[in-house]
């Protein structure tokens, strides 16, 4: 007796069935949110449980992590944070109640950069149950400038951050990167470290001292570039560079674009200065 053969079609309709049963529909909440921000800004990455959970759980018990690690965690007064962290991380108990589980980040460093996901752990009879509450990734950018000093004016450079640990300096006309400054040992008569402020002052420029200057953190990546220019008649002006890598907004893009029309005028009279 030959075996009945199924038609093709009732072994699509089976599989389809079998597939619905295993895969979960993607939801909102699972698609990662994007948060961008700049070396020692505060960045806030958006979290809300109740779309996930609906009603408030007896305890709100909160977990941030990335796909390496946690992070972070809140129950109650009971906090805990990652050391690479500590101090620069806070989900603001006063919104939890209401949904708000956002996790904000102070003093954003390169090293933040990546994705994040929330959870909200739920007492269970036996143990937690760990729920998946909203996924976000976060881009972090270096700070850019363009910089006109006159001969024996002054040049303030922004460290951003505590994390900044070392300034090094390229002459226009070498390759070559020689280091000025580091948190460890301290300033110099020309170049001060303000006693509160994350800034350094560089006392009376010269035209040696036109050229790129690099603040870099612990890890050696760049918390700000500066290109200097150091001409007479100095117009002073700070042409800042807004337009970055990342996916680009109406607003930012505008803004972008007059940053670098306002670079290609410094440069320009730079030129005609020289010529003059």
């Amino acid at each position: 007796m030959k075996p009945v053969r199924k038609p093709l079609w009732v072994l699509t309709l089976l599989h389809s069935l079998l597939v619905g049963t295993l895969v979960e529909p993607s939801s909102p909440a699972s698609r990662p949110l994007s948060v961008s921000s700049r070396v020692g800004n505060r960045a806030v990455l958006p979290c809300s449980w109740k779309q996930r959970l609906g009603k408030a759980p007896p305890a709100c018990h909160v977990q941030w992590a990335t796909p390496d690690d946690t992070v972070f965690e809140l129950r109650g007064d009971v906090r805990w944070a990652a050391a690479a962290f500590r101090g620069r991380l806070e989900v603001p108990a006063d919104g939890l109640g209401a949904g708000d589980c956002s996790l904000v980040i102070r003093d954003v460093q390169i090293g933040d950069a990546g994705r994040y996901e929330s959870f909200m752990l739920l007492d269970g009879l036996r143990a937690k149950s760990r729920v998946f509450i909203q996924s976000v990734r976060l881009s972090v950018f270096d700070h850019k400038s363009v910089m006109s000093r006159g001969p024996g004016e002054d040049l303030v450079l922004d460290l951003y951050t505590r994390h900044s640990v070392r300034v090094v300096f390229q002459d226009r006309n070498s390759s070559a990167w020689a280091e000025l400054w580091t948190r460890e040992d301290g300033g110099s008569e020309r170049l001060v470290k303000h006693p509160l402020d994350e800034q350094l002052t560089m006392k009376k420029l010269s035209r040696s001292d036109e050229g790129t200057y690099k603040v870099l953190d612990e890890r050696g990546l760049a918390v700000s570039t500066v290109q200097l220019f150091v001409e007479e008649n100095s117009t002073a002006l700070n042409a800042q560079q807004l337009l970055e890598d990342g996916a680009p907004t109406d607003d930012v893009t505008t803004s972008g674009c007059s940053a670098l029309l306002v670079f290609a005028l410094l440069i320009t009279s730079l030129q005609i200065t020289r010529l003059v």
